[in-house]
C-alpha cells in the first residue's frame, strides 16, 4: 500500500444495512440506489421499473440516452467480489462478542437477506503491514537457517486469521481464497531483514516448497486456498514486510522452482504473477512471454495506485488465454464529507477492472479500528481504513461497504460480463448471472442529474440518476 496516496483519509460513517430482496415478476426491474447526499445509501427503490416495448428509434435518435443491453456478446467469467481479510481484520472481528461477531459475518458473508454476498478473499502469507507485528511461518535466530523447513509452522495464524477464516467457510464454503506473501522469511534474503531485499538464489527452491507447504497445511487445517501471488507489489520494497522481485526473478522462480514444485506435490492452486500497479504491466507480459514460465502461470494480478486500468487490457490482448484479476484498492473518504463519493470507486475500480478483463475485484481492506489499526512498525500503514471500522462491537460502514455491496450482492460467482452500450456520463457495466437474471450498474459521474433509458431484448424502461449516484438495476 502506497501511504502517500491516501494521507486525506478519514472514517466515513454510513449506518444503513441493506435491505432484504423482494420478489419480482417477468418484466420488472428492482433498483438499487446509493445517492451522493446520502438519501439513499444502497437502498432498494420502490415502486420497481416495468419495461415497455422499446422504440425503434437508434440510440442515437431517441431523446434521452439509452444504455443497451446485448447478453449475445460474452466476455470474461467472475470469480467474485471482496476484501483483503488482513491479521488487523481478524483480530477485531474475533475480540468482538460472539453474537456480534456472528450477526457481523453473516451480513458480510451469506447470500441472503441483508447480507452483501462478499465471495472472494485475499489473505497474507505470513504478516502484511496490518498485521500487529511481523512474521513468517518460519523464523529463526540472526545467522541461522532452515533450507528443510523443519520449523515451519501456522501457527501465527492459528491464533486469530484461521479460526475467523472458518467461521467464514462456515457460512459460505464456496468462498475463494488468495493468498498473497508481503516477504519470504528474513533468513532467505539478501539483507536478512522482513523489510526490503531480495530472495538469496541460492534459497529459490526452499522458497517454492515454502509455499507447497503453506497450502498443504491450510488445507488440513480446513481451508483450501484457490490462488497465490508470488509477491505482494513486488516493485515496492517500502512497507514492513517487503521484498523486492524484478520480473527476470520472478520468471525464473516460477519456472524453474514454484512451478515444478506445484507439480511435483500435486498442487492445483492457481499461480498469479505481478500483482502491482497497472503503470508496468510490461512486467506481466514479459514473464508470459517466456514459454517455460507461462505454462504454470493462470494469470496476472493488478493494483490501481499507478498507472491506468485499461493496461489489464493490453496484457488481455497480448495473453488473451490468460486471466486477469484487480487484487488492490482501498477505497476511502475525503475529510469530514457530508456526502459519499461512491462514483469514482464504483466507475474507476469497479467499472474499469471489469471492462478491462478482471474476473474479480478486491478492495483493501476489510475491516480496521477507527484509529486504523493494527499495522506494523517502521513501514506499516497508519492511515489505512476498513470496510467496516469496528472498535469493541460497534461496527461503522465506510465507503468501500457500499461500493462493494452493488456489486457483490448481485453479480454472484459464474456470472458473465456481456455487452452494454456507455453513453457519456453513464458508465456502466453488464452481467448475465446464474439463474438467468440479468444484472447493470451504472455510474453517473456529470455534474447533473441524468434520465435514461435501459433497453433489453426488445424492451425498455426509463430511469434516473442524480449526479454522482450509482445504480444496480436487477431482472
Amino acid at each position: 500500500m502506497k501511504k502517500g496516496l491516501v494521507a486525506w483519509l478519514v472514517v466515513c460513517t454510513l449506518a444503513a444495512v441493506p435491505g432484504t430482496l423482494r420478489a419480482q415478476k417477468p418484466g420488472e426491474a428492482q433498483l438499487w440506489l446509493t445517492n451522493r447526499d446520502k438519501s439513499a445509501v444502497f437502498e432498494e427503490q420502490k415502486p420497481l421499473l416495468r419495461f415497455t416495448k422499446a422504440s425503434h428509434k437508434l440510440a442515437s435518435e431517441m431523446q434521452e440516452p439509452t444504455i443497451d443491453i446485448d447478453d449475445q456478446k460474452k466476455f470474461q467469467s467472475i470469480d467474485g467480489f471482496g476484501f483483503a481479510l488482513t491479521g488487523g481484520s481478524a483480530q477485531h472481528l474475533l475480540h468482538m462478542d460472539t453474537a456480534a461477531r456472528a450477526a457481523l459475518l453473516r451480513e458480510l458473508f451469506a447470500v441472503d437477506g441483508k447480507s452483501i454476498g462478499i465471495s472472494y478473499l485475499r489473505i497474507s502469507i505470513g504478516a502484511s503491514d496490518l498485521n500487529d507485528h511481523v512474521y513468517s511461518y518460519d523464523d529463526l535466530a540472526a545467522g541461522e537457517s532452515d533450507s528443510e523447513l523443519a520449523k515451519f509452522s501456522l501457527g501465527p495464524d492459528r491464533a486469530e486469521l484461521i479460526p475467523i477464516l472458518k467461521e467464514i467457510l462456515a457460512i459460505n464454503p464456496q468462498m475463494e481464497i488468495l493468498g498473497s506473501p508481503w516477504s519470504a522469511p528474513a533468513w532467505m534474503k539478501t539483507n536478512g531483514d522482513a523489510k526490503g531485499g531480495k530472495l538469496k538464489t541460492e534459497y529459490y527452491e526452499s522458497y517454492a516448497r515454502y509455499f507447497v507447504k503453506y497450502i498443504q497445511e491450510m488445507k488440513a487445517s480446513g481451508i483450501n486456498v484457490a490462488a497465490v501471488t508470488i509477491q505482494n507489489e513486488p516493485l515496492n520494497d517500502k512497507n514492513t514486510p517487503s521484498m523486492l522481485m524484478l520480473a527476470e526473478e520472478q520468471a525464473l522462480f516460477i519456472k524453474d522452482h514454484l512451478g515444478p514444485a506445484f507439480a511435483a506435490g500435486g498442487i492445483r492452486t492457481k499461480i498469479i504473477l505481478y500483482d502491482h500497479n497497472c503503470d508496468v504491466p510490461e512486467y506481466a507480459i514479459s514473464i508470459l512471454s517466456d514459454a517455460g514460465a507461462n505454462r504454470y502461470v493462470d494469470g496476472s494480478g493488478f493494483h490501481l495506485y499507478g498507472g491506468e486500468i485499461q493496461a489489464m487490457s493490453g496484457v488481455h490482448n497480448a495473453f488473451p488465454a490468460k486471466n486477469l484479476y484487480f487484487t488492490e484498492y482501498m477505497a476511502v473518504e475525503p475529510t469530514e464529507n457530508v456526502r459519499i463519493s461512491i462514483a469514482k470507486p464504483v466507475e474507476g475500480t469497479f467499472i474499469g477492472a471489469l471492462q478491462n478483463w478482471s474476473r474479480n475485484v478486491l478492495l483493501w481492506n476489510l475491516a480496521a479500528n477507527s484509529k486504523f489499526e493494527p499495522h506494523t512498525d517502521n513501514g506499516g500503514c497508519s492511515i489505512c481504513q476498513g470496510a467496516v471500522t469496528i472498535d469493541g462491537n460497534e461496527v461503522t460502514r465506510n465507503l468501500a461497504y457500499y461500493a462493494m455491496a452493488h456489486f457483490s450482492k448481485f453479480v454472484r460467482p459464474g456470472s458473465v460480463r456481456i455487452a452494454s452500450s456507455v453513453p457519456a456520463t453513464l458508465r456502466n457495466v453488464a452481467f448475465k448471472v446464474l439463474g438467468s437474471k440479468t444484472v447493470l450498474i451504472v455510474v453517473n459521474d456529470g455534474r447533473l442529474p441524468q434520465e435514461f433509458a435501459v433497453r433489453y431484448h426488445g424492451k425498455s424502461f426509463k430511469t434516473k440518476l442524480n449526479e454522482g449516484a450509482v445504480g444496480t438495476y436487477v431482472w
